[in-house]
């Protein structure tokens, strides 16, 4: 079979090392754990709470117009700043 060359970043390259030397092992309980994160997964999606927020018409604006540049809904892109900044994946910009 021909192998295929993919371009992988430091991470994959690290993560397919690991798996090449044996260092991965299959789990006894894989069907239950995979039920268990499956059902983590669509609770940490489950959008089940509701917000009033007041802001300025200019950051309503801005965001309204970011969120149609990315093609998603601004109540959409609201939710995923606050996610990104409650999990420290929203990182400042510096110049």
């Amino acid at each position: 079979m021909k192998k295929k060359n993919y371009k992988l970043d430091k991470e994959e390259q690290e993560i397919l090392d690991s798996v090449e030397k044996g260092e991965w092992v299959s789990t006894d309980n894989f069907q239950e754990q995979k039920e268990y994160f499956q059902q983590v997964a669509r609770n940490t999606l489950k959008k089940n709470q509701r917000v009033n927020l007041r802001l300025t018409k200019f950051d309503l604006d801005g965001i309204r117009a970011r969120a149609v540049r990315e093609g998603i809904p601004y109540q959409t892109l609201m939710a995923s700043i606050i996610h990104k900044y409650v999990t420290g994946q929203l990182v400042e910009k510096r110049d």
